[in-house]
């Protein structure tokens, strides 16, 4: 499983990163709404959404909604810009939820249809800060495709430097009824190697001293971010009673499992980026 796993990431990740660097936004932004509506389509199901027709239904008013953004706001980004802040409130309430875990772990719950609609507030504000954050830059557009490299980047290091720490030195558990093989000493390690690529990146971004702090506090904080996506999604798996989000990445489990924590950690890098003016 670990050779698959480890295949399966030697094969998405380049293309990963060649999409990120080489794709105008317009069409990066069409490739990553299909990637964020196959881990939607899974989240539906986590949430008890069964039968595909309701699931196609959902998912097809989402892609509106994705589409709608485009066709109003034209270059201003202004509507992308609210998706942001909408997310980072979404996360925010996420957070009080985890402390809550029981909150609509029984089927049929009234809170079926929160988990339902926390999959949009999750999806579409992650999508619109990619797409913010590939097409941003002073001027417009001049290194986006490098933050967002750092922004996506950030995430994948802190999931590795977690696992790895975790593995070696973890003791503490971090929170055992949701993720019993999260511990602190790996959510550290993850800190660690997160905020140190996020901070490479930024330098090849052409970040200067006076805005580095700003870099750091949004890497840290956008780290934290991740780890709560991961932590959410944990959840609904629980509830659910599954191990994976789905089995169509090869090791790895579904597409929302790989997005997770990137879902919670782009609103907070693109709000950072917009606050502090990397």
């Amino acid at each position: 499983m670990t050779k698959t796993r480890v295949l399966a990431a030697l094969i998405m990740a380049p293309v990963a990163i060649a999409a990120i660097l080489l794709l105008p936004t317009q069409w990066l932004a069409a490739a990553a709404a299909a990637v964020f509506l196959i881990g939607l389509w899974e989240w539906l199901k986590l949430a008890g959404i069964e039968d595909t027709l309701p699931r196609t239904v959902l998912l097809v008013l989402n892609l509106l909604l994705m589409v709608l953004m485009v066709w109003a706001d034209g270059s201003s980004l202004v509507l992308f810009q609210l998706a942001t802040l909408v997310g980072v409130a979404w996360w925010l309430g996420a957070l009080v939820w985890l402390r809550f875990f029981t909150f609509g772990a029984q089927p049929g719950s009234p809170a079926r249809i929160l988990k339902l609609l926390a999959g949009t507030l999750a999806i579409v504000p992650a999508w619109a800060s990619l797409v913010l954050i590939h097409a941003g830059g002073d001027p417009p557009g001049h290194n986006g495709h490098l933050w967002l490299l750092a922004a996506l980047a950030l995430v994948w290091a802190a999931d590795s430097g977690a696992y790895f720490a975790g593995r070696h030195f973890g003791r503490h558990k971090l929170a055992p009824r949701i993720s019993p093989n999260k511990t602190w000493e790996g959510l550290f390690g993850g800190l660690l190697a997160g905020v140190a690529v996020a901070a490479g990146l930024g330098w090849l971004a052409g970040v200067d001293v006076a805005h580095l702090p700003g870099l750091l506090v949004t890497s840290v904080v956008a780290v934290f971010a991740s780890v709560l996506g991961d932590l959410y999604e944990s959840l609904i798996k629980r509830h659910a009673g599954a191990k994976d989000s789905g089995h169509l990445i090869p090791g790895h489990g579904g597409v929302l499992d790989r997005v997770d924590g990137v879902l919670a950690a782009l609103p907070v890098f693109a709000l950072g980026k917009e606050i502090f003016g990397f």
